[in-house]
Protein backbone atom coordinates (compact mmCIF):
# COMPACT_ATOMS: atom_id res chain seq x y z
CA UNK A 1 0.00 0.00 0.00
CA UNK A 2 2.60 2.88 1.19
CA UNK A 3 4.50 1.28 -2.24
CA UNK A 4 1.76 2.49 -4.06
CA UNK A 5 0.88 5.59 -2.84
CA UNK A 6 4.67 6.82 -2.62
CA UNK A 7 4.25 6.01 -6.78
CA UNK A 8 1.13 7.73 -7.64
CA UNK A 9 3.20 10.63 -6.07
CA UNK A 10 5.40 10.23 -9.28
CA UNK A 11 3.89 12.62 -11.88
CA UNK A 12 3.42 10.80 -15.46
CA UNK A 13 6.11 10.80 -18.28
CA UNK A 14 6.68 9.57 -21.86
CA UNK A 15 9.79 8.21 -22.95
CA UNK A 16 10.76 9.86 -25.73
CA UNK A 17 10.12 13.60 -26.94
CA UNK A 18 6.20 13.09 -27.40
CA UNK A 19 3.37 14.90 -24.80
CA UNK A 20 2.20 13.48 -21.98
CA UNK A 21 -1.53 11.96 -23.45
CA UNK A 22 -2.89 13.34 -19.76
CA UNK A 23 -2.23 16.34 -17.29
CA UNK A 24 -3.35 16.93 -14.20
CA UNK A 25 -2.56 20.12 -12.43
CA UNK A 26 -0.84 20.40 -9.12
CA UNK A 27 -1.30 24.22 -9.46
CA UNK A 28 -4.05 27.06 -11.08
CA UNK A 29 -3.89 26.47 -14.96
CA UNK A 30 -3.57 30.10 -15.13
CA UNK A 31 -0.19 30.31 -13.34
CA UNK A 32 1.53 31.59 -16.61
CA UNK A 33 -1.26 33.24 -18.51
CA UNK A 34 0.08 36.12 -20.73
CA UNK A 35 3.55 35.25 -20.27
CA UNK A 36 5.92 33.98 -22.84
CA UNK A 37 8.62 31.79 -22.32
CA UNK A 38 12.46 31.22 -24.49
CA UNK A 39 13.90 27.87 -24.31
CA UNK A 40 17.15 27.20 -26.00
CA UNK A 41 16.97 23.46 -26.28
CA UNK A 42 13.57 23.47 -26.64
CA UNK A 43 12.71 20.96 -29.30
CA UNK A 44 13.79 17.50 -27.17
CA UNK A 45 14.34 15.89 -23.48
CA UNK A 46 14.01 18.27 -20.75
CA UNK A 47 13.41 21.25 -22.51
CA UNK A 48 10.38 19.90 -24.66
CA UNK A 49 8.95 18.92 -21.32
CA UNK A 50 9.30 22.08 -19.99
CA UNK A 51 7.54 24.32 -22.45
CA UNK A 52 4.90 22.01 -22.73
CA UNK A 53 4.21 22.29 -18.55
CA UNK A 54 4.13 25.79 -19.22
CA UNK A 55 2.04 25.97 -22.14
CA UNK A 56 -0.55 23.66 -20.07
CA UNK A 57 -0.38 26.67 -17.16
CA UNK A 58 -1.40 29.68 -19.83
CA UNK A 59 2.68 30.54 -21.45
CA UNK A 60 3.13 30.94 -24.74
CA UNK A 61 6.63 29.80 -25.56
CA UNK A 62 9.27 29.82 -28.25
CA UNK A 63 11.52 26.81 -28.56
CA UNK A 64 14.93 27.06 -30.32
CA UNK A 65 18.24 25.43 -31.73
CA UNK A 66 20.13 24.68 -34.30
CA UNK A 67 17.68 22.32 -35.86
CA UNK A 68 14.98 24.17 -36.94
CA UNK A 69 13.66 21.06 -38.25
CA UNK A 70 13.33 19.28 -34.78
CA UNK A 71 12.07 22.22 -33.25
CA UNK A 72 9.65 22.84 -35.82
CA UNK A 73 7.88 19.13 -35.45
CA UNK A 74 8.13 19.86 -31.59
CA UNK A 75 6.27 22.94 -31.82
CA UNK A 76 3.32 20.92 -34.11
CA UNK A 77 3.23 18.47 -30.92
CA UNK A 78 3.21 21.25 -28.10
CA UNK A 79 0.55 23.26 -30.03
CA UNK A 80 -1.88 20.25 -30.82
CA UNK A 81 -1.32 19.11 -26.66
CA UNK A 82 -1.82 22.21 -24.98
CA UNK A 83 -3.43 24.61 -27.69
CA UNK A 84 -1.08 27.78 -26.89
CA UNK A 85 1.14 29.40 -29.21
CA UNK A 86 4.88 27.54 -30.10
CA UNK A 87 7.21 29.49 -32.20
CA UNK A 88 10.09 27.51 -33.64
CA UNK A 89 13.32 29.19 -34.35
CA UNK A 90 16.83 28.31 -35.31
CA UNK A 91 19.89 29.83 -33.64
CA UNK A 92 23.56 28.73 -32.26
CA UNK A 93 24.04 29.78 -28.76
CA UNK A 94 27.70 29.81 -29.47
CA UNK A 95 26.58 33.12 -32.14
CA UNK A 96 25.27 35.73 -30.52
CA UNK A 97 23.89 37.48 -33.97
CA UNK A 98 21.58 34.35 -34.69
CA UNK A 99 20.15 34.97 -30.94
CA UNK A 100 19.51 38.61 -31.40
CA UNK A 101 17.75 37.92 -34.90
CA UNK A 102 16.00 34.95 -32.82
CA UNK A 103 15.04 36.96 -30.16
CA UNK A 104 13.82 39.65 -32.69
CA UNK A 105 11.36 37.45 -34.18
CA UNK A 106 9.89 36.43 -30.89
CA UNK A 107 9.38 40.09 -30.13
CA UNK A 108 7.77 40.31 -33.46
CA UNK A 109 5.43 37.52 -33.05
CA UNK A 110 4.47 37.99 -29.21
CA UNK A 111 5.54 41.60 -28.22
CA UNK A 112 7.45 40.28 -24.54
CA UNK A 113 9.69 38.10 -23.46
CA UNK A 114 8.99 37.06 -20.00
CA UNK A 115 11.05 34.21 -19.20
CA UNK A 116 14.17 32.26 -19.86
CA UNK A 117 15.09 28.61 -19.95
CA UNK A 118 18.95 28.30 -20.87
CA UNK A 119 18.74 24.36 -21.96
CA UNK A 120 20.76 24.41 -24.59
CA UNK A 121 23.66 22.08 -23.57
CA UNK A 122 26.43 19.09 -25.04
CA UNK A 123 28.13 16.14 -22.34
CA UNK A 124 29.58 12.64 -23.34
CA UNK A 125 31.69 11.05 -20.89
CA UNK A 126 35.37 10.86 -21.66
CA UNK A 127 38.57 11.17 -19.14
CA UNK A 128 40.23 14.16 -19.00
CA UNK A 129 43.61 12.47 -20.35
CA UNK A 130 41.84 11.56 -23.75
CA UNK A 131 39.74 14.96 -23.97
CA UNK A 132 41.11 17.33 -27.34
CA UNK A 133 41.34 20.88 -26.04
CA UNK A 134 38.39 21.14 -28.98
CA UNK A 135 35.64 18.88 -27.39
CA UNK A 136 36.56 21.00 -23.87
CA UNK A 137 35.91 23.98 -25.07
CA UNK A 138 33.33 22.91 -27.38
CA UNK A 139 31.26 22.29 -24.70
CA UNK A 140 32.27 25.56 -22.79
CA UNK A 141 31.19 27.26 -25.35
CA UNK A 142 27.79 25.94 -25.79
CA UNK A 143 27.30 25.20 -21.75
CA UNK A 144 28.82 28.28 -20.74
CA UNK A 145 29.14 30.75 -23.58
CA UNK A 146 26.12 30.09 -24.20
CA UNK A 147 23.91 30.91 -21.68
CA UNK A 148 25.65 33.85 -21.06
CA UNK A 149 25.38 35.30 -24.54
CA UNK A 150 21.60 34.26 -24.55
CA UNK A 151 21.20 36.07 -21.13
CA UNK A 152 22.77 38.82 -22.39
CA UNK A 153 21.12 39.30 -25.47
CA UNK A 154 17.83 39.41 -24.16
CA UNK A 155 18.58 41.27 -21.05
CA UNK A 156 19.81 43.92 -24.00
CA UNK A 157 16.62 43.68 -25.68
CA UNK A 158 13.47 43.19 -23.41
CA UNK A 159 14.78 42.35 -19.64
CA UNK A 160 16.12 45.92 -18.70
CA UNK A 161 13.54 47.61 -19.11
CA UNK A 162 11.14 45.15 -18.42
CA UNK A 163 12.21 42.69 -15.87
CA UNK A 164 12.02 39.02 -16.22
CA UNK A 165 13.02 35.20 -14.80
CA UNK A 166 15.72 33.49 -16.16
CA UNK A 167 16.28 29.55 -15.42
CA UNK A 168 20.16 28.03 -15.94
CA UNK A 169 19.65 23.97 -16.50
CA UNK A 170 22.69 22.93 -14.79
CA UNK A 171 24.34 19.62 -12.83
CA UNK A 172 25.14 18.40 -10.07
CA UNK A 173 28.79 17.22 -11.51
CA UNK A 174 31.13 19.58 -9.84
CA UNK A 175 30.26 19.28 -6.43
CA UNK A 176 32.56 15.72 -6.27
CA UNK A 177 34.67 16.04 -9.03
CA UNK A 178 32.64 13.96 -11.20
CA UNK A 179 34.67 10.88 -13.38
CA UNK A 180 35.08 11.64 -17.09
CA UNK A 181 33.03 15.16 -16.80
CA UNK A 182 35.74 17.21 -16.09
CA UNK A 183 34.28 19.47 -19.68
CA UNK A 184 30.59 19.25 -18.43
CA UNK A 185 31.37 19.62 -14.75
CA UNK A 186 33.52 22.76 -15.53
CA UNK A 187 30.95 24.50 -17.65
CA UNK A 188 27.97 24.00 -15.42
CA UNK A 189 29.96 25.32 -12.43
CA UNK A 190 30.91 28.41 -14.17
CA UNK A 191 26.95 28.91 -15.12
CA UNK A 192 26.01 28.40 -11.31
CA UNK A 193 28.83 31.32 -10.32
CA UNK A 194 27.18 33.69 -13.40
CA UNK A 195 24.15 32.66 -12.04
CA UNK A 196 24.49 34.20 -9.02
CA UNK A 197 26.84 37.56 -10.19
CA UNK A 198 23.87 37.81 -12.74
CA UNK A 199 21.32 37.47 -9.67
CA UNK A 200 23.26 40.58 -7.89
CA UNK A 201 24.09 42.66 -10.76
CA UNK A 202 20.65 42.52 -12.40
CA UNK A 203 18.37 42.21 -9.36
CA UNK A 204 17.88 46.08 -9.55
CA UNK A 205 16.08 45.54 -12.65
CA UNK A 206 13.47 43.60 -11.34
CA UNK A 207 15.44 40.12 -12.88
CA UNK A 208 15.44 37.28 -11.13
CA UNK A 209 18.55 34.35 -11.71
CA UNK A 210 18.21 31.05 -10.76
CA UNK A 211 20.06 27.37 -12.06
CA UNK A 212 18.07 24.14 -11.99
CA UNK A 213 20.27 20.96 -11.33
CA UNK A 214 19.16 17.90 -12.53
CA UNK A 215 20.19 14.11 -11.54
CA UNK A 216 19.75 11.33 -13.23
CA UNK A 217 16.59 12.09 -15.62
CA UNK A 218 14.76 9.24 -17.09
CA UNK A 219 13.85 10.07 -21.20
CA UNK A 220 16.63 11.61 -22.18
CA UNK A 221 19.63 12.26 -24.48
CA UNK A 222 22.10 12.61 -21.22
CA UNK A 223 20.57 9.61 -19.78
CA UNK A 224 20.91 7.42 -23.14
CA UNK A 225 24.45 9.08 -23.26
CA UNK A 226 25.93 9.05 -20.17
CA UNK A 227 25.11 6.05 -18.70
CA UNK A 228 21.21 5.46 -17.28
CA UNK A 229 20.74 2.34 -19.02
CA UNK A 230 24.03 0.93 -17.49
CA UNK A 231 23.29 2.74 -14.15
CA UNK A 232 19.42 0.56 -14.39
CA UNK A 233 20.79 -2.43 -15.11
CA UNK A 234 23.30 -2.98 -12.62
CA UNK A 235 21.22 -1.84 -9.75
CA UNK A 236 22.62 1.59 -8.96
CA UNK A 237 19.63 4.13 -8.58
CA UNK A 238 19.09 1.90 -5.34
CA UNK A 239 21.72 3.82 -3.67
CA UNK A 240 20.08 7.13 -4.13
CA UNK A 241 17.43 8.21 -1.20
CA UNK A 242 14.51 7.96 -3.33
CA UNK A 243 15.45 4.86 -4.71
CA UNK A 244 14.89 5.80 -8.55
CA UNK A 245 15.91 8.12 -11.66
CA UNK A 246 14.08 11.02 -11.84
CA UNK A 247 11.68 12.14 -15.09
CA UNK A 248 11.52 15.30 -17.37
CA UNK A 249 7.73 15.92 -15.91
CA UNK A 250 9.42 16.50 -12.26
CA UNK A 251 12.41 18.76 -13.76
CA UNK A 252 9.37 20.98 -15.76
CA UNK A 253 7.62 21.10 -12.44
CA UNK A 254 10.28 22.42 -10.59
CA UNK A 255 11.21 24.18 -13.21
CA UNK A 256 7.67 25.87 -13.55
CA UNK A 257 8.22 26.78 -9.73
CA UNK A 258 11.57 28.93 -10.20
CA UNK A 259 9.84 30.73 -13.57
CA UNK A 260 6.72 31.65 -11.91
CA UNK A 261 5.45 34.23 -8.79
CA UNK A 262 5.64 31.14 -6.42
CA UNK A 263 9.30 32.36 -5.95
CA UNK A 264 9.34 35.62 -6.55
CA UNK A 265 11.49 36.31 -3.86
CA UNK A 266 14.08 33.56 -5.29
CA UNK A 267 17.41 34.67 -6.77
CA UNK A 268 20.74 33.73 -6.87
CA UNK A 269 20.42 29.97 -5.87
CA UNK A 270 20.45 26.11 -7.58
CA UNK A 271 17.70 24.32 -6.97
CA UNK A 272 19.16 20.48 -6.69
CA UNK A 273 16.45 17.91 -8.49
CA UNK A 274 18.25 14.88 -8.30
CA UNK A 275 16.36 13.05 -5.15
CA UNK A 276 19.31 13.03 -3.37
CA UNK A 277 21.39 11.69 -5.89
CA UNK A 278 24.72 13.55 -5.70
CA UNK A 279 24.94 12.69 -1.84
CA UNK A 280 25.26 9.31 -1.62
CA UNK A 281 25.82 7.39 -5.27
CA UNK A 282 29.08 6.06 -5.92
CA UNK A 283 31.52 8.07 -8.16
CA UNK A 284 32.83 4.73 -10.32
CA UNK A 285 35.63 5.79 -12.73
CA UNK A 286 35.58 2.40 -13.88
CA UNK A 287 32.31 0.97 -14.46
CA UNK A 288 31.68 4.49 -16.57
CA UNK A 289 34.96 4.05 -18.04
CA UNK A 290 33.24 0.87 -19.55
CA UNK A 291 30.77 2.60 -21.16
CA UNK A 292 32.55 5.69 -22.07
CA UNK A 293 34.41 4.69 -25.52
CA UNK A 294 30.76 5.34 -27.28
CA UNK A 295 30.68 9.11 -25.80
CA UNK A 296 33.59 10.92 -25.99
CA UNK A 297 33.39 11.21 -29.90
CA UNK A 298 33.83 14.99 -30.40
Amino acid sequence: MAEAAAAARVPPDEDGDECLPQYRHLLSPDLLEGQVAFITGGGSGIGFRIAEIFMRHGCRTVIASRSLQRVSEASKKLVAATGQQCLPLSLDVRQPQTIAAAVDEALKEFKRIDILINGAAGNFLCPASALSFNAFKTVMDIDTMGTFNTSKVIFEKYFRDHGGVIVNITATLSYRGQALQVHAGAAKAAIDAMTRHLAVEWGPNNIRVNSLAPGPISGTEGFRRLGGKFAEKSDQFSVIPLQRAGNKTEIAHSTLYLASPLSSYVTGTTLVVDGGSWLTSPNSFSALLGIASSSAKL
